[in-house]
């Protein structure tokens, strides 16, 4: 019974209310710790079957990262980006594929959007029309909307695919009625748009409009056309390359061993990537590439910082679980027990917690997982062949940190005791420590130095670099909030307490109570800074740059009406929209990304940048867009050059005249001439580029919008291209687009806010139900029940106060130099948002104070 072993087990037994709090803390950082290592797990290991190649069981095709090679020296190192769109092969490789011993055949795959041309529709020209048979739901006629003028806008056609007839192999397709397609000619489904072989059709291609016999119809009913090999390479707008080789196999062929032999006949071409089994999937799916980064980005980026929170305030309640019973240890210490058996019984408390708390902590984490892998399915970020998976390793690395966080937690709580000697230990352990420390206080006031270090770096940079040192920000302070807790807390009790001591008994009685129980009053404070100082960044961070968008959108277009097709306008629309009556300007704007360099010094990586392809002059883009020109002109833009955001140019340290090396879409490396920076890059696109320099880079060389300066009669003749708006309009519908980002913002924050209030309501908790004996002592010196009640709530509100205020002012001071970073803009903080997450700490933590208190003094009350 008086082992070690034999006290934990009594303690845990005995007064199991003392470690409840203990408990509920773990559990609650083991589904963190389990939910994030189960996205970043499906991250790694996401694979999809193969669907179009499935018959095919080698696969060519190129390498869709763009790599870079920074650092040198020992610090040498290559960084890869996920390429924007497709990058492809020549399509001399089929050829020397077909040759490899063990195939029968190389297939040379292209895939394009095209459309249906239909009759003149009263501009002058042709324009996209949907074929019942391309989807569900009313064709664009039927399904109009007012355009701003009274007069009905087109909605643009949804596009078939084009495929080349050898491929046809490939998904079993079959021919309904005539032949197979010659030079001229094109297999469309059966039904499709009422077409019939012998018929003459015209399709957009991304080499032009074009008009073609119909050879034959195919038995499916899929959006999909079918011309001949040479002939679907050539319309592609990449003539002389394809996207993917697939190589068929004799009877009997080793996949493993055909793949090794492909590869040896392509003679390890650079940037070339042979695939087998589901790696065939990835390339079929180009948005698995984008998955597997979401996803690693939750578990990893997120799931680290998620992780340190909820370890860190797990490790806190561990500790304040241990500090409240002081008196146990020093009684025990009093009677003969040595430091190694405190130590142990410590140690053997945890054993007996921790593994069964991380155990049930678990499945909270899987269902979390579950719901926000569900979620992401649902918004279309994942595909949906991509299955979430969970194994045994990220549920044990949980179980794992759990039972250290309590172990080490412990340990650290339990080394003051155990080292006191025994005669000292009674008279210490009924007295208040004082808020210094040897150890924490030197830590702390580093954390906080650095933290300032930090901000002022991060507000002297731009871009990414400025988002990078804002985060050391978050975290140093954070740091240092929880190493300097007491002292923190002493200050605050110090400072509020002023005017308290002015508001009658029970306020000044609370603001001594406060002062005095200094590390009592941190345990409570830390948690409630986390909450406030995570969601508001996080959250925070998206109004202020939806906000900033919203006013570059709404301050860069000048056109009176814009003309949008999601799938893509006819790739005449802009010259016909020129030519249309009424219109004075008219300029396409082709919608894509590039890989731009970002970050300074040896730690430079490929980011993502949104891209606009101007169809058009740089003088007639200035009269439709107003991009806040600040060095160059945009007259200046010619095929061989680009005009860039000035957070972009700030962060690669480029200006007006120096070359910006980029990779486009397809990665394809290119230098073009910097001819202008600009100041609204993120409401309209950081990188400005001809659009000559793209269209054989894309997939979809289609314009998505076309801005007009036009009178009001000239736009109603609009109408016919697609969907016309006005700027506001306009501006509405891209902010759709930043929706899944502001969700994604949303839900990291009610997950770490989520915890770090429970933990904040379970370490209030717990300090109150500890205070049993002070509040019975009170009532028994003469204090009424209300006076005690109003102390609980006078405290609570100090404590959520003094919280909330130094989670605000961490949130400020990173996102004051993240934004100016970003955006260029100070930080916007919704009044309305802001007063509910307020509202929320306050109400949680009188709550949170008051019910057990009321508890307390009814148990004291009901005794003898």
């Amino acid at each position: 019974m008086f082992t070690p072993n034999g006290l934990a087990r009594a303690a845990v037994r005995f007064k199991p209310a003392s470690f409840a709090g203990t408990f509920v803390a773990l559990l609650l950082a083991a589904a963190i710790v389990s939910a994030c290592g189960i996205l970043l797990e499906t991250g790694l290991r996401a694979s999809v079957p193969p669907d179009r190649y499935a018959k095919a069981p080698v696969i060519v095709a190129a390498d869709q990262q763009a790599r870079l090679t920074v650092g040198s020296g020992d610090d040498r190192h290559e960084e890869s980006s996920a390429l924007p769109d497709t990058a492809r092969l020549s399509d001399a490789l089929v050829a020397r594929a077909a040759s490899t011993p063990g195939a029968t055949a190389a297939i040379g795959d292209v895939g394009y959007p095209v459309h249906r041309v239909s009759a003149s529709d009263g501009v002058g020209s042709s324009a996209h029309e949907v074929s019942a048979t391309d989807g569900p739901g009313p064709s664009a006629h039927e399904d109009s909307a007012t355009n701003g003028v009274g007069s009905p806008a087109h909605q643009g056609s949804a596009p078939l695919t084009a495929h080349g007839w050898g491929s046809a192999a490939l998904t079993g397709t079959r021919l309904a009625s005539g032949d197979a397609p010659r030079t001229g000619e094109v297999v469309v489904p059966a039904g499709h748009g009422g077409a019939r072989t012998g018929d003459r059709v015209t399709l957009d291609t991304p080499a032009g409009p074009k008009e073609f016999r119909v050879s034959g119809t195919t038995t499916t009913a899929d959006a999909t056309v079918w011309f001949t090999d040479r002939e679907a390479v050539a319309l592609s707008g990449h003539p002389g390359r394809v996207d993917a080789i697939a190589v068929l196999a004799a009877d009997g062929a080793d996949p493993s061993v055909l793949a090794r032999q492909v590869s040896d006949a392509l003679g390890h071409t650079s940037g070339v990537r042979v695939s087998t089994g589901d790696d065939r999937g990835a390339v079929e799916d180009p948005g698995l590439a984008d998955a597997r980064e979401l996803l690693t980005g939750l578990g990893g980026s997120f799931g680290g910082v998620a992780t340190m929170v909820a370890v860190f305030t797990a490790a806190g309640t561990v500790a304040l679980s241990v500090g409240q019973r002081s008196r146990e240890f020093a009684l025990l210490r009093a009677i003969g027990a040595t430091p190694r058996q405190l130590r142990r019984s410590i140690a053997t408390e945890a054993l007996l917690v921790a593994p069964l708390a991380g155990a049930l902590g678990c499945l909270p984490g899987i269902a979390l997982a579950i719901w926000w892998f569900g979620q992401l399915k649902e918004k279309g970020a994942v595909p949906d062949d991509v299955g979430l998976r969970i194994s045994w390793l990220p549920l044990t690395i949980a179980v794992a940190a759990t039972m250290l966080t309590a172990l080490g937690a412990g340990y650290a709580a339990a080394r003051r005791p155990s080292k006191t000697k025994p005669g000292l230990a009674l008279a210490q352990s009924a007295v208040e420590r004082p808020p210094f420390g040897w150890i924490r206080t030197p830590l702390g006031i580093a954390a906080l130095a650095g933290g300032g270090v930090f901000a002022g770096v991060a507000a002297s940079q731009t871009g990414d670099d400025a988002a990078n040192a804002a985060l050391g920000v978050v975290m140093l302070f954070m740091l240092a909030v929880g190493l300097l807790g007491p002292l923190i807390a002493r200050i605050c009790a110090s400072v509020l307490g002023l005017p308290l001591r002015a508001g009658g008994p029970s306020a000044s009685l609370a603001a001594a109570n406060s002062r005095a129980n200094s590390r009592r009053m941190a345990s409570a404070i830390t948690p409630i800074v986390l909450a406030m100082a995570f969601s508001s960044t996080l959250v925070f961070m998206h109004t202020s740059e939806d906000r900033a968008i919203e006013h570059q959108q709404r301050d860069a277009v000048t056109a009176d009406r814009i003309v949008s097709a999601p799938a893509g306008l006819a790739s005449d629309a802009t010259a016909r929209a020129a030519a249309t009556p009424g219109v004075s300007t008219a300029v396409g704007l082709l919608r894509t990304s590039v890989l731009v360099p970002a970050g300074s010094g040896g730690d430079t990586w490929l980011e993502n940048a949104p891209a606009q392809g101007v169809i058009g002059s740089g003088r007639e883009l200035a009269a439709v867009q107003d991009l806040d020109v600040r060095t160059g002109s945009l007259d200046a833009l010619a095929p061989g050059t680009v005009a860039i955001d000035a957070t972009l140019a700030g962060s690669a340290k480029l200006h007006t005249g120096d070359r910006l090396a980029l990779r486009l879409p397809d990665g394809t490396k290119a230098s073009p001439k910097i001819v202008a920076v600009y100041g609204r890059g993120l409401g309209t696109a950081l990188v400005t580029l001809p659009s000559a320099d793209l269209l054989t880079h894309v997939t979809s060389p289609y314009a998505s919008d076309v801005l007009v300066r036009a009178t009001p009669a000239g736009a109603e003749r609009l109408a016919a291209l697609g969907t016309v708006t006005d700027p506001s309009g306009y501006a509405t519908a891209q902010s759709r687009d930043r929706e899944l980002n502001a969700w994604a913002n949303t839900v990291m924050a009610a997950v770490l806010g989520g915890f770090a209030a429970v933990a904040a309501v379970n370490t209030l908790v717990m300090t109150v139900l500890d205070r049993r004996r002070e509040l019975t002592m009170l009532r028994l010196v003469g204090s009424t029940r209300r006076q005690v009640m109003g102390m609980i709530r006078w405290e609570a509100l100090l404590v959520t106060v003094a919280g909330a205020a130094l989670g605000t002012a961490i949130a400020l001071a990173t996102l004051i130099p993240m934004m100016r970073g970003l955006t260029g803009e100070s930080p916007y903080i919704p009044p309305a948002l802001y007063g509910s997450f307020l509202a929320a700490t306050v109400g949680l933590g009188l709550a949170a104070a008051l019910v057990p208190a009321r508890a307390a003094l009814g148990r004291a009350a009901a005794r003898p």
